[in-house]
């Protein structure tokens, strides 16, 4: 077990935590949240040791191993499997001393050294090695290059890739999916879901927390503030006490209404109706989410464009590529007004390509391109930040692109970015990763697109930017196209999506759940011809069949069987899945009950002696609400295990 005791850390003369206190338990995997700057990092670096605290107590069990994600890029000539292999140094230390006891023909200790490497589960040690890779996003082809040979971006995965090689009781993440795509995303969360020692996770990607964490820590106000359940559960009860102020009444109402409109635009295109159902779900959460963001530093919306009445840019019978080589063939894609569309498809298929040649950055191979007559396009590319002028300030960045714009003008804009005062006239070269992305995403909002082209947006963003950047596309009357691993930005701010994957462009009838199975069942079809790596047959991958090619095959028969059995197994699901529901109900009504019995304890004329018999009815009242959250969550624990249980 963690403990930190009245814990005080500082940067300089600033404050990142006073009297901290925070509790972790063996197993428990748990998301550290908090604006940036706030000192989630410093904590991090406080439990590896590599900083003290000013104050206070750090107890870690002295055996646990610590596994952590390097933030600076990896540097080395080795290969990136051997990198990877670093990251177990046990196994390593093994194999070294196995070469010398080869070398010196001591048979005795060889033996010694092969049982060693046998208990450390070190003979498959080179094939979890490229499984990591693989689920990364890495070739086959590619796992004998140098770690140098590959850019910024990939060094990042790979430091990734290193941590989650070594065996350890307690994981750090900081922001392990800033350099994914939604693929090596979704893998990831699946491993980490399965990872049985203690996980902290720096992340801004909620639906990432949502679905990896069951505790959250909000570093806030110097304090580490502990929530029971996820990234959702957390938002709720922190809106639900911030409502209790009724301070966020009329900006709530804003933005219900803003999401309303939304879903009217929404719901108008009858094939989306599945989609439809998500962002009406959304709406549904929208009254407990929005006071937890009241405070939130951004306000920005993107002003309305130039009016176009035909389409915004058109391609036609294209081959999009690099040198070359077609990545995309025969592709026909169309962008009228108000389209709005995510990008789906497994890494290297060529997303960021259909947009560089939307943009008119990579020139098509073959086909035409067209563009209407009063388009303006809006480009965020994943290295956008790469072509910002250092030296320059976000100031002096907007008055380059208009220079009779008043001062005021600029300030006021550059307000709702977070960008005040002097931080506006600062050169940009000494701002952190996300202040570079909000000024780069400043540039675009202030020219009035007609047409957004994002690819991975949110880089680098904190999950209060990505909440004002997700509801200022949702008011957007533009035409987007995304590329995104935040699922959540996704599911809230397109319309349709399209598949990008075996070399065409096509258009997916589904939502993200869907495209989850569709990747979870990704069929690679091995040719007979394998190589051997590490001692390992490895196939070598020929082809990529979508798991719909597979269903087509079966008989009528057969499909009859299979909706019986799915009606069968709807059957005895249902009891279990309606008293999961109801223990969901309670429990919900117990934590809001919890959540004002606390707001109220809150009150310092509570503690005063008039009022000791109200404050023992209330510790009471709280104790054993406490008491039955605690047995209804065991209960549906149990149903969930069993549910669970029947599935597989």
């Amino acid at each position: 077990m963690i403990t930190l005791t009245d814990i005080e850390l500082r940067r300089g003369t600033k404050v990142l935590l006073q009297d901290a206190e925070l509790v972790v338990h063996p197993g428990q995997h748990i998301g550290i949240i908090g604006a940036n700057g706030s000192g989630k990092s410093s904590l991090f670096k406080l439990l590896m040791g590599k900083i003290s605290a000013d104050a206070g107590e750090l107890f870690i069990p002295q055996d646990w191993r610590v596994a952590h994600m390097a933030q600076e890029l990896a540097n080395s000539e080795s290969s990136v499997v051997d990198f990877v292999l670093d990251g177990d140094p046990q196994i390593r230390q093994i194999e070294r001393a196995i070469e010398k006891a080869l070398a010196d023909e001591d048979h005795d200790r060889l033996a010694l050294e092969y049982e060693k490497l046998d208990n450390a589960n070190g003979f498959d040690a080179h094939y979890r090695a490229e499984q990591l890779l693989h689920g990364l996003g890495f070739d086959q082809s590619e796992l004998d290059r140098s770690v140098n040979s590959f850019s910024g971006g990939w060094r990042i995965r790979l430091n990734l890739a290193q941590a989650l090689m070594s065996p350890s009781d307690l994981m750090l993440l900081d922001e392990p999916t800033n350099h994914l795509d939604l693929d090596a995303t979704l893998w990831l969360e699946q491993w980490l879901k399965s990872y049985t020692g203690t996980l902290l996770i720096i992340s801004h990607d909620r639906d990432f927390i949502d679905n990896v964490v069951d505790r959250i820590v909000h570093v806030e106000h110097c304090k580490t503030n502990a929530y029971k359940g996820n990234y959702s559960t957390f938002e709720r009860v922190r809106g639900e006490r911030l409502a209790l102020q009724q301070a966020s009444f009329e900006k709530q109402q804003k933005r219900r209404k803003e999401v309303e409109e939304f879903i009217t635009r929404f719901k108008a295109k009858a094939s989306k109706a599945k989609q439809a159902q998500s962002r009406v779900k959304e709406l549904a959460r929208m009254e407990d989410i929005a006071p937890a963001h009241i405070d939130s530093p951004f306000y920005f919306s993107f002003a309305q464009g130039k009016k176009a009445h035909s389409a915004l840019a058109n391609i036609s019978q294209g081959d999009l590529g690099h040198d070359g080589r077609a990545i995309l063939s025969n592709v026909n894609f169309d962008l009228h007004p108000g389209t709005r569309i995510g990008l789906l498809g497994p890494n290297g298929a060529g997303k960021s390509t259909l947009i560089a040649s939307l943009t008119g950055d990579l020139n098509l191979l073959n086909g035409e391109r067209v563009y209407g007559e009063n388009v303006k396009i809006g480009y965020f590319a994943q290295h956008q930040l790469e072509v910002l002028d250092l030296q320059a300030s976000a100031f002096l960045h907007l008055q380059r692109i208009s220079p009779k714009s008043t001062d005021q003008e600029l300030r006021n804009f550059l307000g709702g970015f977070d960008f005040h005062g002097d931080k506006a006239l600062e050169p940009i070269k000494a701002f952190s990763g996300g202040e570079k992305a909000r000024v780069a995403l400043a540039l675009i909002v202030w020219q009035k697109p007609n047409l957004l082209l994002l690819d991975e947006p949110t880089n680098h963003l904190d999950l209060e930017m990505r909440h004002a950047l997700t509801l200022a596309l949702q008011s957007y009357e533009g035409a987007l196209v995304v590329i995104s691993h935040d699922r959540h930005l996704l599911r809230n701010t397109v319309d349709e999506f399209y598949l990008v994957a075996d070399g065409a462009v096509k258009e997916f009838e589904g939502d993200l759940k869907d495209y989850q199975l569709w990747l979870k069942n990704f069929n690679r079809v091995p040719t007979d011809s394998g190589e051997k790596v590490g001692g390992l047959e490895v196939p070598v991958i020929e082809k990529i069949i979508e798991p719909v090619a597979v269903a087509e095959v079966l008989s009528a028969a057969e499909k009859k069987l299979q909706r019986q059995q799915s009606a069968d197994a709807r059957k005895q699901l249902a009891p279990l899945t309606k008293k999961s529901n109801q223990l969901e109900n309670k429990i919900e009504k117990f934590q809001v009950q919890l959540s004002e019995i606390e707001f109220s304890l809150a009150d310092a004329d509570l503690y005063l002696d008039t009022n000791k018999t109200i404050l023992k009815e209330k510790l009471s009242l709280q104790a054993e609400i406490k008491k039955l959250i605690s047995e209804n969550e065991e209960q549906w624990f149990d149903i969930q295990q069993q549910i669970e249980q029947f599935n597989c």
